[in-house]
């Protein structure tokens, strides 16, 4: 059976992350739906203002997917719950992780990590393939009544067009980026403790 919120999640986050994971020097796609253009553009404002936060994240030769899924479970269910300005941390996050150049920041090499192969950047479709999954299934499965109560993608679309004041944007987005840093944290520590 069809399930039109789970379809519309899916095709919104394979627009955005298969946007940020295209070819370098590849034009940017049209976005494919008006909720596509709304994120692209929220994660855009996002990763303007945090800029060293997710530079730092460009060419993570790391696991994409389980940072994602790390980051998905502190950012979603932490306490007050999913709230769009998470929800576009989340996406903007798994973007990030998602570019292709970079290879490997000078950020990463110092810690360590070796640069990707060429043939290693098949990973990235396969890793979009698996994000845009866990994503979909965390936003449209795990919490599909927040999303439901929310007015669904349209009440996204509606919510980042509605003019909100400079210090509502301000306080909403550090609460995401605060976020965002202590789930870091908790994977940094995490993969250094094991």
């Amino acid at each position: 059976m069809a399930d039109p919120l789970r379809e519309r999640t899916e095709r919104l986050l394979a627009d955005y992350l298969g946007c940020c994971a295209r070819e370098p020097g590849t034009p940017e796609p049209r976005p494919s739906t008006p909720e596509a253009a709304v994120l692209r553009s929220a994660a855009a404002r996002l990763r303007q203002l945090h800029r060293s936060f997710f530079s730092a994240y460009l060419g993570y030769p790391g696991n994409r997917v389980e940072l994602v899924a790390l980051m998905a479970e502190a950012v979603l269910s932490d306490s007050p719950g999913p709230t769009w300005g998470r929800v576009v941390s989340l996406v903007t996050f798994a973007g990030t992780l998602l570019e292709r150049e970079p290879l490997v920041t000078a950020w990463w090499r110092k810690r360590s990590f070796q640069p990707r192969l060429k043939e290693q950047e098949g990973d990235v479709a396969r890793d979009c393939q698996r994000l845009v999954a866990l994503l979909s299934s965390r936003l449209a499965g795990q919490h599909r009544a927040w999303l439901q109560a929310q007015g669904g993608w349209d009440g996204f679309c509606h919510f980042f067009r509605t003019p909100f004041p400079l210090a509502f944007w301000r306080k909403l987005l550090i609460q995401a980026f605060l976020a965002c840093l202590l789930t870091t944290a908790f994977g940094y520590l995490w993969t250094r403790l094991l």
